[in-house]
């Protein structure tokens, strides 16, 4: 089958390199609503010209809008989405489910992708998302090809195949918003997980300082192969925060697989180490164990050299790689690094580049024979900017028949298009021959195209005007490009409806547990609903009627592991469960996706806990005032949000023993490992003070809480 390559594009830069490299599509944000805030993005005029010129080279072009959309943003949501569907956009990428219900109803000719950000690790999701009328699922980077191979639903799989690599399920992590207001669902994520951190174990540190939750960059090219042989219809590149001349490089070395060019890989590989790496690793894709790099977050370069002598002044270099003037170098082991300036040789003289030894002036207060790498080559980054245009085939063909209009005619393969001339008239002198003709149809240097075919249907003895010629072929190629690039998309807006749910709202108690003791205590508060996670525990309570099993997170078939009552944080179809609710991890921020999961089935909504408390009473106001009856409302009022949901044991977890992972703040984040998952808990407890009119459930979420302080916080909050 045929492969999608999709590549990111920041800037208009990187968009061009894109292109011009050889991506089937790109995927760009505008200034608002996409899930990379600190990218320079598109405004709106910028976007018109992108989606052109990507039509123009036959490349398709798709919008990020995939951030969680609070309710004062609909309205301008809305309005650039269709802004985006006027202008011809191929695809948006959304996260929100209410919104993704939403654009899917009033936009129905518009193609929607659901975001990895969506969380589409479960197959009842992406059967979900199928029914909806999603046309592709963005699969997360934790499911392994086996897993991929199993997905049997009608619906487009896009997976990522290079670059950064969160560590959390993607839609997962709250460790940005919980600690800094900053949400990763919303585009502000600040890289936690590229700080330091020490891990302890009890009360002993037994990991100090160390990386821990720093990921090696994905790359798939070593076993590139095996997706080639699978029904994956996009590959996609991660990269928008990447330099324009990184994203033309790896677009191109995966468009070399995708032809199955002949190449040098290590070659390339030892280019890209230069351009970015943290190391790299095959991933969860390939069940790789080791994607971690605990010793460095930042690019690390390729090795070149070793110091052989350091003074205040200087720096020796025994060299295996070259070096130039203006490459950046980095010393391992001290993490210190320049821009090198000036080199020496043996005796002092200045030289612009060294194979062998070389000496560079010490001006960072190097004191150790450190180790040596490259993290900028300047005479690499010069070459990929000068880009191979990208040329699109024609055919051409002129028509020049005695008393008839002179006629080109250019064919690419998908429009053929025809531009007229003047009355060809008898030659008085010579005539032009067909070899002349040729030529001048040939000039074609300025444009996208290059000719494949000349085809000449031409009386004898005839006159025809070299510059008449050329502005024939001028107009022709003209006349194609506006062809090209002309929206195509067949625009339709529908007026949405909505009907009143015959649902109503109570105001009760719910409970997280993870202790018998918490559990007894509950069922003597009276709490309505308790969420036990540890499935002994629940077998144990079960017949209790407010005894409710919480599902682990991201499981890749929810009806494996479902129990006769639930509480689940994934989105599937839950009119097909009874006696199952939703957690917070839904994500739901506004009013459209509490009212389409309630259509969906679920009998109460789990706000996000990213949602201030005004937010929140806000949303419970706009719910009632647009769709007509009262919102059934959770709220978390206390507990320690899961900042992450890790796959695997990544940090060799024994659950004999307690574990907190702390930061540079001496904050402590309990950590611990259960079924194949790892989960970091906030550092403190969310403490959230409804007044008495809130009409709506509390919810409260336990972890190491005694029965003495779990009475007093019900005592304060309830």
């Amino acid at each position: 089958m045929k492969h999608e390559l999709l590549a990111p594009a920041g800037n208009k830069e990187s968009l061009y390199q894109a292109i011009h490299n050889g991506a089937d599509a790109v995927y760009v944000g505008l200034k608002d609503f996409g899930a990379r805030s600190f990218a320079t993005n598109f405004s709106n005029s910028e976007i018109i010209d992108a989606i052109k010129l990507c039509h123009l080279y036959g490349v398709k072009l798709y919008v990020t809008m995939n951030t969680l959309i609070k309710d004062k943003e609909i309205n301008y949501f809305l309005e650039q989405i269709e802004f985006l569907h006027k202008n011809g956009i191929d695809a948006v990428i959304m996260q929100d489910f209410g919104m993704i219900c939403l654009v899917r109803e009033m936009f129905p000719n518009l193609e929607i992708h659901a975001s990895t950000q969506a969380n589409n690790s479960s197959k009842e999701t992406i059967e979900l998302f199928h029914k909806l009328g999603v046309k592709r699922v963005v699969l997360p980077r934790e499911m392994n090809l086996e897993e991929i191979k199993k997905i049997d639903i009608p619906i487009e799989k896009e997976v990522f195949i290079h670059g950064a690599l969160c560590i959390s399920y993607s839609g997962n992590c709250y460790m940005s918003s919980m600690l800094g207001n900053r949400s990763g669902n919303r585009g502000e994520c600040v890289g936690n997980c590229r700080l330091k951190y020490s891990l302890k174990k009890n009360d002993t540190i037994v990991k100090k300082d160390q990386y821990l939750l720093s990921t090696k960059e994905f790359n798939t090219t070593t076993k590139f192969q095996d997706l080639l042989n699978t029904d994956i219809y996009s590959f996609k590149i991660e990269g928008r925060m990447k330099s324009p001349e990184y994203v033309g490089f790896v677009t191109n070395l995966y468009r070399k697989l995708i032809d199955q060019k002949d190449f040098y890989l290590d070659e390339e590989l030892n280019k890209l180490k230069v351009l970015f790496n943290r190391g790299f690793t095959t991933g969860n894709l390939f069940k790789d164990k080791d994607i971690m790099n605990t010793n460095s977050s930042n690019h690390l370069g390729i090795e070149i050299g070793k110091v052989i002598s350091v003074n205040p002044k200087k720096i020796v270099i025994k060299l295996f790689k070259d070096l130039n003037q203006e490459d950046g170098i980095r010393f391992y082991e001290s993490k210190k690094g320049f821009i090198v300036n000036y080199l020496y040789d043996n005796k002092g003289n200045l030289i612009s580049s060294a194979k062998d030894k070389v000496t560079l002036d010490n001006k960072v207060g190097l004191t150790t024979n450190d180790r040596v790498f490259k993290t900028i080559d300047r005479k690499l980054i010069t070459e990929l900017r000068k880009i191979n245009l990208k040329k699109i085939d024609v055919n051409l063909s002129l028509i020049a028949k005695k008393d008839k209009k002179l006629k080109i005619i250019i064919d690419d393969f998908k429009n053929i298009l025809e531009v007229e001339g003047s009355i060809v008239e008898q030659a008085k002198t010579s005539s032009l021959d067909q070899n002349r003709i040729i030529k001048q149809l040939n000039k074609l240097g300025n444009t996208p195209f290059i000719a494949k075919d000349i085809k000449i249907d031409m009386d004898d003895n005839i006159f025809i005007s070299i510059k008449e010629l050329n502005e024939l072929r001028r107009l022709a190629v003209d006349k194609l490009i506006t062809v090209r690039c002309q929206n195509n998309n067949s625009f339709i807006k529908k007026e949405v409806n909505f009907q009143k749910l015959n649902i109503s709202s109570s105001s009760y108690l719910t409970a997280t547990i993870y202790t018998e003791e918490q559990l007894q205590t509950c069922l003597e508060l009276d709490f309505q609903r308790i969420y036990v996670a540890d499935i002994n525990l629940y077998n144990k309570y079960k017949s209790y009627e407010q005894v409710y099993y919480k599902i682990d997170r991201n499981p890749y078939v929810v009806k494996d592991i479902i129990q006769e009552k639930n509480l689940i944080g994934e989105n599937i179809l839950f009119s097909q469960y009874k006696n199952t609710y939703g957690d917070y991890f839904l994500n739901i921020t506004n009013i459209y996706s509490a009212y389409y999961l309630l259509k969906n089935g679920l009998p109460l909504i789990p706000v996000s806990i990213e949602l201030t408390k005004d937010e929140v009473l806000n949303l419970v106001n706009q719910f009632k005032k647009k769709f007509l009856f009262e919102l059934p409302i959770e709220v978390v009022v206390y507990g320690r949000v899961c900042n992450m949901t890790i796959k695997g044991n990544i940090l060799k977890l024994d659950h004999k023993f307690k574990y907190c992972l702390v930061d540079n703040k001496k904050n402590n984040f309990p950590v611990f490992f259960k079924n194949d998952r790892t989960y970091i808990l906030n550092c403190s407890n969310n403490l959230v003070n409804y007044n008495d009119s809130f009409s709506g459930v509390k919810r409260f979420d336990f972890y190491d809480e005694t029965k003495e302080k779990i009475v007093n916080i019900v005592n304060m909050l309830k």
